[in-house]
């Protein structure tokens, strides 16, 4: 700057002082691609931004269509954050690289190890930040609640005829059953499926929501549900969710022996994350009772992180406060989806 006069010099740094906030608000920004399709998740985007200062932009789709995008876009991808919605998926993604490693004292101290993916001397792969438990629902009319309250009883002949669920290769039905070959083995495993598929009442269709109502109908006797597909028709205003509860039991399953399987939602780093420090911040808020808070209330979904309380009425009512769950590494039951789809596809699971 020395050829340029003092006013033209002051000018200038001026305009480079006034330009400087806004790049540093443009550079305070987190891409971050979801499977959660939830609509009340934009309030915990809402949330850590005003707590940090930090713009949520995301990129919303399934899983399956999530990890093809990080490998298509590969060292390019913008992506900061990975939030998937299932144990398989995480685990396959682990498996792939897709993620960053993360060392973090919050995330440790907060996080059950059991519901973490791989930690090596680099941190942990990725982090559970709140369950669904895979339970049990049935006709109250038609079905004794002790016929089925382990997962093995629904492989029973007593039940042929009344068994509904969604596609056995959904990810939520994929880990279930990558649990139950942790506690039977593979071989008693394959056994259970071929149970379940001459137990049913028709061929998989649909999601939970639709079991749960084919249930209540009568269409079926039992069948399958994820914890928060029930909250969501217990917490409903509308005199038909109402109905369909009043006429379904719900049970969590096998609290004599392993305990229910659950599922987990949960995060990691990317890769290729520009922005790995605003990453790991956004982690650790998942982990803070304000964000767990909105996992039990704004989704119905248990939170995982130590010391935290809930207060949804749903929950608590339909497991009567508090449930056993079972304790296997949930990276182990990722780890069991190939086996298990090659099982289903032998025993004509659709």
């Amino acid at each position: 700057m020395k050829n340029l006069t003092p006013r033209l010099v002051a000018l200038t740094v001026a305009l480079m002082g006034a330009c400087l906030p806004a790049v540093q608000a443009q550079d305070k920004v987190l891409n971050v691609y979801s499977a959660r399709h939830y609509p009340g998740d934009a309030q915990l985007y809402s949330a850590f931004t005003q707590a940090t200062g930090i713009q949520i932009k995301r990129v919303d789709a399934d899983d399956a269509g999530i990890l093809q995008r990080l490998k298509a876009e590969g060292t390019a991808s913008p992506a900061d954050v990975i939030l998937l919605v299932d144990a398989s998926r995480l685990w396959r993604a682990e498996v792939d690289g897709l993620f960053a490693p993360v060392k973090s004292k919050v995330l440790d101290d907060a996080i059950p190890a059991q519901l973490r993916g791989k930690t090596s001397a680099e941190g942990t792969s990725w982090f559970g930040f709140s369950t669904r438990a895979r339970v049990v629902v049935y006709n109250k009319a038609r079905v004794s609640k002790d016929n089925v309250d382990t997962y093995e009883e629904l492989a029973d002949p007593k039940n042929k005829g009344l068994l509904c669920t969604r596609s056995g290769s959904h990810p939520y039905n994929l880990s279930l059953f990558g649990a139950m070959n942790e506690h039977l083995g593979s071989a008693n495993t394959e056994v259970w499926l071929k149970g379940l598929v001459s137990n049913m009442a028709r061929n998989p269709v649909g999601g939970d929501t639709d079991q749960i109502k084919a249930t209540a109908s009568g269409e079926c006797g039992v069948a399958l549900t994820n914890t928060y597909y029930l909250a969501r028709l217990m917490r409903s205003d509308k005199p038909e969710d109402r109905a369909v509860m009043d006429k379904v039991g719900v049970v969590f399953p096998n609290q004599s022996s392993w305990g229910t399987h659950v599922n987990i939602a949960g995060g990691a780093v990317a890769k290729n994350s520009k922005n790995m420090a605003f990453a790991q911040q956004f982690l650790e808020f998942l982990a803070s009772a304000q964000a767990q808070d909105y996992f039990a209330n704004g989704n119905n979904e248990w939170p995982v992180a130590k010391g935290i309380k809930i207060s949804n009425p749903a929950l608590e009512s339909m497991s009567g406060g508090s449930y056993k769950a079972e304790t296997i590494p949930v990276s182990v039951v990722g780890m069991n989806q190939v086996k298990v789809q090659q099982m289903l596809d032998r025993v004509g699971y659709k």
